[in-house]
């Protein structure tokens, strides 16, 4: 019992709920982001969460309302205000030639047929300072652009781009999670980050593999001359245009990448200082800027005066507002996601699910994954589902002697299995790449992790045998 409720209920609850939001995304005209909250609501009424809020005994408001409008506002309050900026700095990229620049970059930097690779390794780089959610959005007109140089689809190009980015955002400190698992489990920060820096390269070239030689073909959608991203019939890349693209009136490769060269250093600035306890003095100005939110709001300044300075005044607004408002649906549905999050881990669910596990005779060393990807599959944070999952099985696992270190990994690994419609990535990768139908977002994002995830836990397997 949490709160008074029956966990039993509660999952009963969650099954019913999950149930009606597929059949209503698939056979309906409702919108998704709807869907959402009719699924959070019979979650919360079938599970037997307080119809009207009420006040614990903590002084904490319980209620099936209040889930719903703290998950959305949590949400939006972490990652909406940069999915605006984002969108804004992405548009401003694609009306100044920046994207083509910094496409045409990639391409003679890594050469031809490794597109995918330059993206999954620039994704795989920038998310260890920075949140993937941000960094997809920031990165994805790259993506774009490199698709309409070589004609290669948008969306395999894309997901690689998201692979890499959600991979070290799951495995490698100093993201918050995989952080907050090593001081659970105690062991060293240095270890554990070249440990999963070798253990995300494989998941990465799975990832890889399946955008190229399935999602690429299946949904080959390339960007028109307006910039819209649309289907098409099938063709192979063209690498001869795209390596003799017409460089004249781009702005440089300094200026092109800068707006995403400032934030990027100033989120780790922050992150190291953060991490080393380095707080006071101009410490203390740097981490303020390396905020997410102010990072990448400056990132957005820097593009405005740089790449903006030649164009006027009201058609750099026009295209910012351009911008915005292909973030609305975005940061809607992304939401709609955290309500439905938050209902579940208010109810208790996920503790009730993952003690249930513990209580279980599973092998030792599967025991975090095992809680790790159930809490990811009930309730879509990945850093909860780590975090949960270190909590109740670090004590385990040091008291039969098993490697904490190989503990910690397996909770980080749990954490990426099949992302879907109550994890906020899921809608920011989709709704940035132009996927609405529900079960090709399944398809290109759930599949997508968890075979990142597959990888991982073999990965894990082999380990134990070694640790």
């Amino acid at each position: 019992m949490v709160n008074g409720l029956s966990g039993e209920r509660m999952l009963v609850g969650l099954a019913i709920g999950i149930a009606v939001l597929i059949f209503l995304v698939l056979k309906t005209k409702v919108q998704a982001f709807l869907a959402l909250i009719i699924c959070t609501v019979i979650v919360g009424v079938v599970g037997g969460m307080p119809l009207v809020n009420i006040t614990l005994e903590d002084g904490k408001t319980f209620g099936i309302v209040n889930s719903i409008t703290s998950g959305f506002g949590g949400t939006l309050g972490s990652i909406g205000i940069i999915i605006g900026f984002g969108v804004m700095m992405g548009q401003i990229f694609e009306v100044t030639g920046a994207a083509q620049r910094m496409a045409h970059t990639f391409l003679k930097l890594f050469g031809k047929k490794r597109e995918e690779e330059a993206l999954a390794l620039t994704g795989f780089l920038v998310s260890i300072p920075i949140f993937c959610d941000s960094g997809f959005v920031v990165l994805a007109p790259i993506a774009k652009a490199i698709s309409k140089a070589t004609k290669k689809s948008f969306i395999g190009l894309g997901v690689a781009l998201a692979a890499g980015l959600v991979i070290t955002h799951s495995l490698v400190p100093p993201t918050p999670g995989p952080l907050g698992v090593c001081g659970i489990f105690g062991v060293d920060v240095g270890k554990f980050i070249l440990l999963t820096i070798v253990l995300a390269i494989p998941m990465s070239i799975a990832c890889i593999a399946y955008a190229r030689m399935f999602l690429s073909k299946k949904y080959y959608r390339i960007p028109n001359e307006n910039g819209e991203v649309v289907e098409a019939p099938y063709q192979e890349p063209d690498y001869d245009n795209a390596f003799s693209m017409d460089t004249a009136g781009m702005p440089g490769t300094l200026v092109s990448f800068l707006p995403l060269i400032v934030p990027i250093i100033l989120i780790l600035i922050n992150t190291v200082a953060t991490a080393l306890g380095q707080t006071a003095g101009i410490m203390e100005v740097l981490i303020f800027l390396g905020q997410p939110i102010i990072a990448v709001g400056l990132g957005l300044i820097v593009a405005i005066f740089t790449l903006g300075k030649n164009i006027e005044r009201n058609e750099i607004i026009a295209e910012m507002e351009k911008g915005m408002m292909s973030a609305g649906i975005i940061m809607l549905v992304t939401g709609g996601g955290g309500a439905l999050g938050q209902i579940i881990k208010d109810s208790g669910l996920g503790t009730f699910m993952a003690e249930g596990l513990a209580g279980t005779a599973v092998p030792i060393i599967i025991l975090p994954l095992i809680i790790s990807t159930a809490m990811r599959f009930i309730q879509g944070s990945g850093t909860v589902a780590m975090t949960t999952a270190a909590g109740i099985s670090a004590p385990i696992l040091v008291a039969a002697n098993v490697s904490p270190l190989l503990g910690a990994v397996a909770c980080c690994v749990g954490s990426l299995f099949f992302g879907y419609f109550n994890d906020s990535y899921f809608w920011v990768v989709n709704r940035t790449l132009g996927v609405r139908e529900a079960k090709d977002q399944l398809t290109v994002w759930s599949v997508t992790s968890t075979i990142a995830w597959a990888v991982g836990v073999v990965e894990v397997l082999v380990l134990s045998i070694f640790m």
